[in-house]
């Protein structure tokens, strides 16, 4: 979807007025009046999104001028350092890789379902290096790629995906929460550790990840409003691609942007192009040095899209054409980000190569990874839904042990590892 709403066509003579009169009148105070005071400009302007969405880098993989990089006072971004950039553009690279081999590993039979984000790597890959080693994100069903950028060891990530348990890995330890299948949860157990955090006095930036169907759902409004009226240290990123499954955005909101409905919660919004990595590295480091400074919440929505079906088990040919993909595919962040570091002299062949063997050997760990099998003990069942068994699990768990014990007694098979 095109935005082309222009937010600031209103009377530019609110810029002449003085802040006191606008707290007043908007009801504004504390650390977002602050942060206004701080850029000079109008309450509405520090609230509202840019009047364009942040790009950097055309679709082309060339600089643009900074008068069209979408930026003016208060929605001002520096270009992220080189380091960082070339790091951005191994993950791209890694987050590729990693979509098609999983893709495979669905058909192949070793994995129960993947939603792949080919396409989005670029939303993936800024989510998880704008963080500091001590901040929390909490990912979607489809940011595999982020969670794997933030540390994850890939097969771990992708346990749930097989089947195995509920996780592979330990949230607390890479301070990523468990991939969330059921839609937006994610984001109040997001405002939940923000909370925490800040009644512990801790210096913690949360990035609550979620899709453009998530913004039609109750929790949305629940979490960003518990955010906000707290004033806690979170960066929610929606990944706008369009369809919520099936459902496009059209049918789903009438707002100008899904980045417009950070206002209603008291918190300034933003919109970027989401497959332009340069910019959301920019406007995502941006957003969680603000959040850690004090000025509260933020949304930030990236414009990208979804490339291919939902899921495996989903026929996306039932809802949008190929001509509409096709238009996506000269989009691709991973070209772009290619063509524009090859031009300032960043990446060589040699690097190429490099960054190439390294995607090789993780799309082999999953391979390998996923092809083990994995031993089940069926008392895991009931070990670990409550904290202390209910009496209701206690006996259906000494039923299925007593009809274990009387099936190996009769000299069947104990063999419970099956390979998946």
């Amino acid at each position: 979807m095109t935005i082309s709403a222009d937010h600031t066509a209103r009377d530019r003579a609110a810029q002449d007025r003085r802040l006191p009169d606008q707290d007043e009148d908007l009801h504004v105070e504390g650390p977002v009046a602050e942060a206004v005071r701080k850029f000079g400009i109008t309450v509405e302007d520090y609230l509202l999104p840019a009047r364009h969405q942040i790009q950097m880098v055309d679709q082309d993989g060339n600089l643009k001028p900074h008068s069209e990089q979408g930026t003016e006072p208060g929605h001002e971004y520096p270009l992220p350092g080189d380091e960082e950039l070339l790091a951005a553009y191994e993950q791209l690279v890694v987050g590729r890789r990693v979509n098609d081999q999983n893709s495979a590993l669905v058909r192949q039979g070793r994995m129960a379902v993947y939603p792949s984000s080919h396409g989005q790597e670029a939303c993936q890959v800024a989510a998880a290096l704008c963080l500091s080693e001590g901040d929390w994100m909490f990912p979607t069903y489809r940011d595999s790629v982020a969670v794997m950028a933030r540390g994850v060891d890939p097969v771990q990530t992708m346990t749930l995906f097989r089947g195995d348990w509920h996780s592979g890995y330990n949230p607390a330890e890479h301070k990523v929460g468990i991939q969330c299948t059921p839609l937006t949860t994610q984001l109040l157990h997001a405002v939940g550790v923000a909370h925490a955090a800040k009644l512990r006095g801790e210096d913690t930036v949360v990035l609550a990840m979620c899709g453009d169907g998530a913004t039609s759902e109750g929790d949305f409004h629940e979490a960003l409003n518990f955010a906000a009226v707290f004033h806690l240290p979170v960066v929610f990123f929606v990944q706008n691609n369009q369809y919520a499954i099936s459902v496009p955005l059209a049918h789903q909101s009438v707002a100008p942007s899904l980045a417009h409905k950070a206002v209603g919660y008291g918190m300034a919004g933003e919109r970027v192009d989401g497959n332009d990595v340069v910019a959301l590295l920019a406007v995502l480091d941006r957003a969680v040095k603000l959040a850690r400074e004090g000025s509260g919440p933020l949304l930030v929505e990236a414009h990208t899209y979804r490339m291919q079906a939902h899921t495996n088990a989903d026929d996306a040919t039932r809802y949008r054409q190929d001509s509409e993909v096709a238009q996506w595919v000269a989009r691709d962040p991973l070209t772009r980000m290619r063509t524009y570091l090859a031009g300032k002299g960043l990446l060589d062949d040699d690097a190429e190569s490099r960054i190439s063997e390294k995607a090789e050997a993780v799309a082999a760990q999953l391979r390998n990874g996923l092809s083990e099998d994995v031993p089940v003990d069926p008392q895991d069942l009931f070990k670990y839904v409550y904290s202390t068994p209910t009496p209701q699990l206690k006996e259906q768990s000494a039923l299925l042990a007593d009809e274990l014990e009387r099936e190996a007694s009769a000299g069947g098979s104990t063999n419970t590892g099956a390979a998946k």
